[in-house]
């Protein structure tokens, strides 16, 4: 009677990956999302930051000449932070000297027509290069 049973095998263990696989899947999906939401987060970023070089510019254009001195002090500067080319620097350069008058004095006189064509033209040069 035993003679005709034989042993009965334990069960086989099948490997399953599926576990792993959805884990990787997770992971990649993950990493994708995060990326895309970095690419979209830094598009919106620059887009909205400020360009300092057109908002100096602005503020060379709108130069209050009613003022002399501030006028002076400002052209100065906002010169100076746009004049990034040679021909730029040049003429911003010949500005300045003719802008030497109307500094570091108490009371100074009314900016002359030579002095606001020179600003004239710098301000349309650098227009052309902003």
């Amino acid at each position: 009677m035993n003679d005709g049973l034989r042993e009965i095998k334990p069960l086989l263990e099948i490997p399953d990956y599926s576990y792993t696989i959805f884990l990787v899947l997770a992971l990649f999906m993950g990493l994708l999302v995060l990326s895309l939401l970095f690419i979209l987060v830094k598009k919106f970023w620059i887009k909205r930051k400020i360009n300092m070089k057109k908002l100096y510019f602005e503020r060379l254009k709108n130069v209050n000449w009613h003022r002399p001195k501030d006028a002076a002090y400002e052209v100065t500067f906002f010169g100076r932070t746009l004049a990034e080319e040679p021909r730029v620097e040049e003429i911003y350069k010949q500005l300045i000297v003719m802008l030497e008058p109307y500094k570091y004095r108490k009371n100074v006189p009314d900016i002359d027509e030579a002095t606001l064509k020179q600003y004239d033209l710098l301000v349309h040069v650098i227009d052309e290069t902003v």
